[in-house]
């Protein structure tokens, strides 16, 4: 089977492993006809990984940080639309918090993952 490198980066593992949660909250704020939610949800879950794997592409070390940069703040983009839903009752505080911190060490490893880049 061929591989592609991204494949291989931690970063990008963990961004598939949060963006699966995120699209299981989708599927259920579908099912409350919760559509843009959903959508919103899904999109910002999926850029985080698209953005580690399409930056994993680039020729140049500083355009791939720039897309890192990009799935970074996805991790925010998550977060927000993850505490809106939260207080729209429509998850638990205990399921924010997780996703929160999964959210936020994502984040601080892509941080380091950039400044590796950048040596």
């Amino acid at each position: 089977m061929v591989k592609f490198r991204f494949q291989d980066l931690i970063i990008w593992q963990v961004a598939i492993q949060i963006a699966d949660e995120l699209f299981d909250i989708a599927d259920e704020l579908e099912q409350k006809k919760l559509y843009r939610f959903a959508e919103q949800l899904r999109g910002a879950g999926m850029s985080m990984s698209n953005n580690i794997a399409e930056g994993s592409g680039s020729s140049s070390k500083k355009e791939f940080v720039q897309f890192l940069n990009v799935a970074r703040r996805s991790t925010f983009e998550n977060a927000n639309i993850l505490i809106l839903i939260t207080k729209r009752g429509l998850i638990t505080e205990t399921i924010l918090e997780k996703l929160l911190s999964q959210l936020d060490s994502l984040c601080r490893q892509i941080t380091s993952f950039q400044k590796s880049l950048k040596q």
